[in-house]
């Protein structure tokens, strides 16, 4: 049974769900035209450059998938399947059977029509045709799902040429917040080693193209390999990669006090400014000087760290681990920064745990097996405590650049910090 198509509507980018959030992002120029409807014509004096069928309704919508051939249409929700959970796998792959099928077609689908003025540099007002140009791998075709306005989150527009084969990501920075993330993505990228295969560092993307483009900075990644499979979130934590990670694929670094340390004088600079922003910002000053107090004499060794190592940012290849998604990766971290972080996004995003617990899940993860980094008991709680500190300036630095605060971890993170500090 088909299903009657919908009435054209106004120009998506005017809504406020997640439709008129990322249509807004990768089509920020007024000079082009979006069309809500079943699949509208040219208009006099334009011209279409791309159609998106809106699956699976405009009120209701998850993907904008491309138009044109069954190839590519099916690409964009059966590449890189595999890394998904189960459930989100089976529904995909039906999605993705429709497409080839021709079924979107079929059941009549919203189609959002995509136009510009007739003489117009479809380079100069299109995201998906600038890149192509600036790859010079000829035509490239734009996917990207939706999902609700977060000031945090940057749409991802993934690409594909004209077979269907995929040829990178490109994430847009479109606020303040966001513009910094994907700037920073794009200069950990180009300063992260390539050692070979046996010091144990992961595979990690590179960087196709950086730049900004109609305001917004736009970052493009290289596609992961085709081969690329999920990660259990229950499997014990990759150490020996965490290591690789933190040491660049060397040998391990002499320990040092953490007093005098770039690491807590960089800690005490942030908060600096934070407390030059908002008021809460004079309680993470003193939650440094505390951190210091408490920990300055104590020996910890310092490296890299990816910033975001959780399970939904890695895979494995042949046995070989593949990590992406390095925007909040630094140096000059205590070692274990890391594994901090796994026990307590795990516990705070995967498995909906309260704050208190989610701090109580780091110090667990970081208790078991940070004695295979090194860290002994001084050390442990050293890389737990600064790692909460770190967390929420982090925190304030996406709100202070316009993402808002994050409700989750403010104001509940500067006291369990504080708890932890006063004991």
């Amino acid at each position: 049974m088909t299903r009657a198509a919908e009435p054209r509507v106004g120009d998506p980018r005017g809504r406020r769900d997640g439709l008129g959030w990322v249509t807004r992002a990768v089509f920020p120029d007024p000079r082009v035209r979006l069309t809500v409807g079943s699949g509208a014509a040219a208009e006099a004096g334009r011209r279409v450059v791309a159609r998106y069928a809106i699956v699976p309704s405009v009120d209701r919508a998850r993907f904008l998938l491309p138009l044109g051939t069954r190839r590519v249409t099916a690409a964009s929700v059966l590449a890189y399947n595999a890394l998904r959970p189960p459930t989100v796998r089976a529904a995909r792959a039906a999605l993705g059977a429709a497409a080839w099928l021709g079924a979107l077609q079929l059941a009549r689908m919203p189609v959002l029509t995509v136009s510009i003025p007739g003489a117009a540099e479809a380079a100069e007002l299109v995201l998906a045709a600038h890149v192509s140009a600036a790859l010079g791998q000829g035509p490239l075709v734009g996917a990207f799902g939706v999902r609700p306005p977060d000031p945090n989150h940057k749409p991802t527009l993934q690409l594909f040429d004209v077979t269907g084969r995929p040829r990178g990501y490109a994430k847009i920075g479109w606020n303040d917040a966001t513009r910094g993330l994907v700037r920073a993505e794009a200069a950990a990228l180009g300063r992260l080693p390539r050692p070979p295969a046996a010091s144990g560092y992961p595979l990690v993307p590179r960087v196709s193209w950086h730049g900004d483009w109609a305001g917004q900075a736009v970052t493009v990644i290289e596609p992961l390999p085709p081969d690329v499979r999920g990660v259990d979130a229950d499997a014990p934590p990759r150490l020996a990669e965490l290591l690789a990670v933190a040491r660049r694929g060397g040998p391990p670094r002499p320990t040092r006090q953490l007093a005098g340390s770039p690491f807590l004088a960089g800690l005490a600079d942030r908060a600096s400014g934070s407390a030059a922003a908002v008021e809460a910002g004079a309680r993470a000053v003193d939650a440094v000087r505390r951190l210091g107090e408490r920990h300055g004499a104590t020996l910890v060794e310092f490296g890299d760290w990816h910033g975001d190592w959780v399970p939904w940012n890695l895979g494995a290849r042949a046995g070989r681990l593949v990590a992406w998604d390095w925007e909040h990766s630094g140096s000059d971290a205590p070692v274990g920064f890391d594994l901090a972080h796994q026990g307590f996004q795990c516990a705070l995003v995967l498995r909906a745990r309260p704050l208190s617990e989610a701090v109580r899940a780091a110090d667990d993860l970081v208790a078991r097996h940070g004695a295979r980094l090194g860290l002994d008991e001084r050390q442990r709680r050293l890389v737990v405590d600064a790692y909460l500190v770190e967390m929420w300036l982090r925190t304030w630095r996406l709100a202070d650049g316009g993402a808002g605060w994050n409700p989750t971890l403010h104001p509940g993170l500067l006291d369990e910090i504080e708890r932890r500090l006063c004991e």
